[in-house]
């Protein structure tokens, strides 16, 4: 018989070198309260931080445009000064005073102060709203590995009544009020959170700087971000 069409030649499969993976480097997620500092030292930070606050606080409350604002403000400054008293009350507690122990933390935090206090009444009280928050979003992570008698204490008191909801009130406001309020503001919040995180980082003194450590700390920090985040888009800002 005659094959009009030739049949095709058998392909042959030649086997072929799968190509290498690089091996994808585990990186272990490191938790904050691992790196909790001693409690003074501990306690000096975070009793500064509080009393910053509250003159930051107090700045805003000599340049509120109105009485009732005055009035507002200062019920959060007297809430940031009622946490710092806790604090301080914590380190008598340990039979040290409170001024001696906050002193290796002031030149750092005062500065850091200054140069986020905002050039006018808004932005202090975003300044106020978001580095209070993430600030205090950071020490009650740290505050899980203090030990148990003084971690129990502490968080109680640094998870109560911070007074954020009036700061909120006061700029959704004014932002309703002068829709132009809003780009600058946004535009000074996310300048706010490199400050903020690096005054945060500093605390983590028991931890180097390798290049392996920082991408175990970043986790933790993503999410204090995406709390800044959300305190944004409660007062309708960008982030």
């Amino acid at each position: 018989m005659v094959f009009l069409f030739s049949r095709r030649p058998r392909r042959t499969d030649v086997a072929r070198p799968k190509p290498r993976r690089e091996p994808v480097a585990q990186v272990d997620r490191v938790d904050l309260a691992e790196l909790t500092p001693d409690l003074l030292p501990y306690l000096g930070q975070a009793a500064y931080v509080q009393l910053a606050l509250f003159e930051t606080l107090g700045h805003a409350v000599s340049v509120a445009p109105t009485a009732a604002s005055k009035v507002a403000i200062s019920r959060v400054a007297a809430l940031a000064l009622a946490k710092h008293h806790g604090l301080a009350a914590e380190i008598k507690r340990l039979g040290h005073e409170p001024g001696p122990v906050m002193a290796p933390f002031a030149a750092r935090i005062d500065e850091y102060a200054r140069t986020t206090l905002g050039a006018d009444w808004y932005e202090m009280l975003v300044t106020a709203y978001l580095t209070a928050g993430l600030l205090g979003d950071f020490q009650l992570q740290l505050a899980q590995g203090l030990s148990a008698d003084a971690r129990t204490r502490i968080i109680l008191l640094l998870s109560g009544d911070d007074g954020h909801a009036l700061l909120v009130d006061e700029l959704r406001a004014a932002i309703d009020t002068n829709a132009r309020l809003a780009p600058r503001l946004a535009m000074w919040g996310r300048r706010l959170v490199g400050d903020t995180l690096l005054i945060a980082r500093s605390s983590l003194t028991n931890i180097s700087d390798s290049h392996r450590n920082e991408a175990r700390l970043e986790p933790a920090f993503t999410e204090l971000i995406a709390a800044h985040t959300r305190r944004m888009d409660s007062l309708g800002l960008t982030a």
